[in-house]
C-alpha cells in the first residue's frame, strides 16, 4: 500500500477580533480507501491569551502516518475555532477545512474560518447573551457540494505548517 505521512503543526490564529483567547478542536478525515498507521487524528491545543495586537499562538503539533490504496477520499484537516470569554464560557469562533497538500515538502496553509450566521433572533442573543449559532451536522464543514447552502461570516484565520511525505505512490499505481 502507498504511504502517507504528515508531520507539521497548527502554528496559531489571527482575525479573532471578537475575542483573541482561543483555542482550536482538529481532525483529519479520510476516506474508506485509508487507513491510519500511526498517530492522532483529532486533537485539541491550549487556549491562548494573546494581548491586543498579536496573533493566538498554539505550535500544537501534528504527526499521523495513512496507507492507502487510491486517491480517492484525500485526507482533510477539519479545524472548530473556539474563544473563551470573560467569564470562562467556551463558544464558537469558527469552523475551517482544508485539503491535505498532495505534493511532498513543507507547505504553509492559510486556513479561513466561518461561523453561520444564524437567524435574526440568533444573531440577538449572541449578542446580547454570548453563544454564536453551531452546525447540527459537522460533517458540513468538510463537505463543499453542501457547505454552499449556508450562510456565513468570515471570523479569522489559522495558520498551519505541514510537512509531507510520500512513499509507494508510484509503485501502487496512484499518480501524483
Amino acid at each position: 500500500m502507498a504511504e502517507l505521512h504528515v508531520i507539521g503543526q497548527l502554528v496559531g490564529a489571527s482575525g479573532f477580533t471578537d475575542c483573541p483567547n482561543v483555542f482550536c478542536k482538529w481532525n483529519i478525515e479520510h476516506g474508506k480507501d485509508w487507513e491510519r498507521m500511526e498517530g492522532l487524528t483529532q486533537g485539541q491545543t491550549q487556549v491562548d491569551y494573546p494581548s491586543d495586537t498579536e496573533a493566538a499562538i498554539w505550535q500544537h503539533p501534528i504527526d499521523v502516518h495513512f496507507a492507502t490504496k487510491a486517491a480517492h477520499g484525500w485526507p482533510k484537516l477539519v479545524l472548530e475555532v473556539w474563544h473563551m470569554d470573560a467569564y470562562g464560557r467556551a463558544d464558537l469562533s469558527g469552523y475551517g477545512c482544508c485539503s491535505i497538500p498532495t505534493t511532498a515538502g513543507m507547505h504553509t496553509v492559510n486556513i479561513a474560518t466561518w461561523r453561520p450566521v444564524g437567524t435574526l433572533r440568533q444573531q440577538f442573543s449572541a449578542f446580547f447573551l454570548g453563544g454564536y449559532p453551531q452546525l447540527k451536522h459537522k460533517t458540513l464543514v468538510g463537505d463543499a457540494r453542501e457547505r454552499y447552502r449556508l450562510t456565513t461570516v468570515a471570523t479569522g484565520e489559522v495558520e498551519v505548517q505541514l510537512g509531507i511525505i510520500h512513499k509507494d505512490f508510484e509503485k501502487f499505481g496512484i499518480a501524483m
